[in-house]
């Protein structure tokens, strides 16, 4: 079966469930945001939210997004940057835990943490501090790291970085991978548009956005949007919340559900939705099939607090896909 590599921000998620919005205002963070923060203030965000409830898990995108393709038993590695701390420690063994081969550097930088606050209503608010994270470089990469894979799939949250993004997909492009990429938060969208669209006609396969992602990209309403990125890649998905998701490729529309859930923390909706997705493609499964994996996915990880599916949720997943 094809292998998946992913490449992302290698960050330990520390999701911090608000009582009210008032700490936003009080951070001055705006709601639904990723906002990137230097040391000093996310050691501000940590010290006033210490009295609130807050669990720890690795996380990052892209990282959330090979968890869960390798939970469906696909093979595959992950590439990114931590320090020699506690935190870097802890994202290697999860990666380890869950089967995934660690392609880690390291750095003497502190290793990067995403502070999510969670609303009352699941929307989340992004302090993230890259830390060693932000270092991953172009001369980083070799072409051995991509031998062997046949999906490279990557965050929007590196397009920071444009040499380190260019200089991976053109690796991926020579090894024959298929080129995947999740677009990052609409506020990176709109600083990165002009790379974003180019590096997307000339590599990307696969673009995934939800519906403030679609519309910062195109400046268009999720359908026209949808049609306006399938242009430039082979596969576009356009996620619409509550209303499902569009794909369209060969010029074909499919429009998908979504399952029923008790939204508590939406914190890797879209991560996990990418992972039902792209199993359901090296599966060779229809579009409708891959939307619904995605769907499946993206619907029990909004149930619990942070980006990783709990235990007995994946048990009734397996179950529904018949891979028990």
């Amino acid at each position: 079966m094809d292998k998946v590599l992913g490449m992302g921000n290698a960050l330990v998620d520390v999701m911090t469930t608000m009582e009210s919005d008032e700490m936003l205002s009080t951070l001055g963070l705006p709601k639904g945001s990723m906002q990137l923060v230097d040391a000093e203030f996310s050691k501000r965000v940590m010290e006033k939210t210490a009295h609130l409830n807050s669990v720890l898990a690795s996380g990052g995108s892209a990282a959330n997004t090979i968890h869960g393709i390798a939970r469906l038993g696909v093979e595959t590695g992950f590439i990114g940057k931590v320090g020699d701390d506690e935190l870097g420690n802890l994202f290697k063994k999860d990666l380890e835990n869950a089967g995934i081969a660690p392609v880690l550097l390291e750095s003497n930088t502190a290793s990067g943490k995403a502070v999510a606050l969670v609303s009352p209503d699941s929307e989340r608010t992004f302090a993230t501090f890259l830390g060693a994270a932000v270092e991953l470089s172009a001369t980083d990469l070799s072409a051995e790291m991509f031998r062997g894979y046949q999906y490279f799939h990557i965050e929007g949250y590196l397009v920071q970085n444009h040499e380190l993004i260019e200089t991976a997909v053109k690796l991926a492009k020579e090894n024959g991978l298929k080129v995947s990429l999740d677009l990052a938060a609409y506020n990176v969208v709109e600083a990165n548009l002009g790379f974003l669209q180019r590096i997307i006609k000339e590599y990307v396969d696969i673009v995934f956005a939800n519906e403030e992602e679609a519309k910062a990209f195109t400046g268009s309403e999720p359908k026209e949007a949808l049609n306006q990125i399938a242009e430039m890649c082979d596969i576009a998905i356009v996620k619409i919340g509550k209303e499902g998701s569009y794909i369209k490729t060969n010029g074909e529309t499919t429009q998908v559900g979504i399952i029923k859930a008790n939204a508590i923390d939406t914190t890797g909706a879209g991560d996990l939705y990418a992972a039902g997705f792209l199993t359901g493609l090296i599966q060779g499964k229809s579009m409708t099939e891959c939307g619904n994996m995605g769907a499946l996915l993206s619907g029990k990880v909004i149930e619990t607090l942070g980006a990783k599916i709990t235990e007995d949720s994946w048990s009734l997943i397996e179950s529904e896909l018949n891979l028990s």
